[in-house]
């Protein structure tokens, strides 16, 4: 492998699309921003596919003018992804129409350049086992946690993709908090409901909190965190059930796949005390004894994670021996 590699990355989410020229050298990857535009979900996949290819041929000259040499794209995307074909096998209603696109092949096709497509979750957990927080740990389990919750086990710098490349969805699994709560899945009873983004504003308004606030905007989770800082009692509940629901959760899971260390990022995981103290009591209440000291990290790579993990995926397939 040459001492300086150079990939395009795309993360593509709901709302936006954020492209990046990636340096890899013997260090940390460089993340050199190209673009941040919006997705437009709503105009539907093939407009979705447009935008792409227009910010990868505009990463593409932004390194010529550099003159910096590509020898690929790596794409992090929403939506079930088949790793091989770079397809998107399933999306839900958040990107219409986006289900059945064929990403890795349309980008490669307008760029020449070869395309590998992965999971967004996927590649920020990825990022953050190769490159960040999990740096130097042979496993991680990392755990995303926003609007949603996703996750990935990473063994080796490898992701547990699964037979139908859906391993991770770890805001899909059964938890007591939520029992009988209908999640946005179909089903019912998901740790998604109650310890997202969404669930806690559902859970301080469930509490007595107020879903408008003295301006008239809508609450938002930073400003519950706030008001728990601030002694709301409906706020520190609505933390406390999150929190705790995902250390339960944490604490099953390391039970099953004794991972070396778990990474927490995402939103959510940037709550203060009352979050934190109730996961980690959450934690406890499931972890059997071997596993009870197995470290919780923060995040390090913040937004540039799904990026440096979509760049290191098509790596993997580059270089692989």
């Amino acid at each position: 492998m040459a001492e300086k590699i150079a990939v395009v990355a795309v993360d593509i989410g709901g709302t936006k699309i954020a492209t990046s020229i990636v340096l890899f050298t013997q260090s940390t990857p460089q993340v050199v921003p190209v673009s941040k535009v919006p997705t437009n979900a709503a105009a539907g996949g093939p407009q979705v596919l447009v935008t792409v290819i227009q910010q990868v041929l505009a990463a593409q000259d932004s390194a010529a003018q550099q003159g910096i040499e590509l020898v690929g794209v790596g794409i992090s995307s929403a939506g079930v992804i088949d790793p091989l074909s770079g397809t998107v096998t399933f999306a839900n209603e958040i990107m219409p129409g986006w289900t059945g696109t064929k990403l890795g092949l349309e980008v490669q096709a307008a760029s020449g350049l070869s395309t590998k497509v992965l999971n967004d979750v996927h590649a920020h957990a990825l990022g953050e086992a190769r490159w960040g927080a999990g740096r130097g740990h042979a496993s991680c389990l990392v755990m995303a946690v926003g609007t949603g919750i996703g996750g990935a086990f990473v063994l080796d710098g490898h992701i547990l993709r699964g037979a139908h490349d859906v391993a991770g969805s770890i805001g899909h699994v059964l938890c007591a908090e939520s029992a009988g709560m209908p999640c946005a899945c179909g089903r019912d009873s998901h740790l998604e409901t109650v310890a997202a983004g969404p669930g806690i504003i559902n859970s301080y308004i469930e509490f007595g909190g107020s879903a408008i606030q003295e301006d008239g905007t809508s609450i938002n989770g930073a400003d519950i965190d706030k008001r728990a800082q601030a002694g709301d009692s409906a706020a520190q509940r609505a933390e406390a059930r999150s929190g705790h629901a995902i250390g339960a959760v944490l604490g099953s899971m390391c039970n099953m796949l004794d991972p070396h260390a778990i990474v927490l990022s995402g939103s959510v995981a940037q709550c203060t005390q009352y979050w934190h103290d109730a996961l980690a009591e959450g934690f406890a209440s499931q972890a059997m004894d071997p596993v009870a000291h197995t470290a919780i990290l923060e995040g390090a790579l913040g937004g540039d994670a799904p990026l440096i993990g979509a760049a290191e995926n098509f790596l993997n397939f580059a270089y692989a021996v």
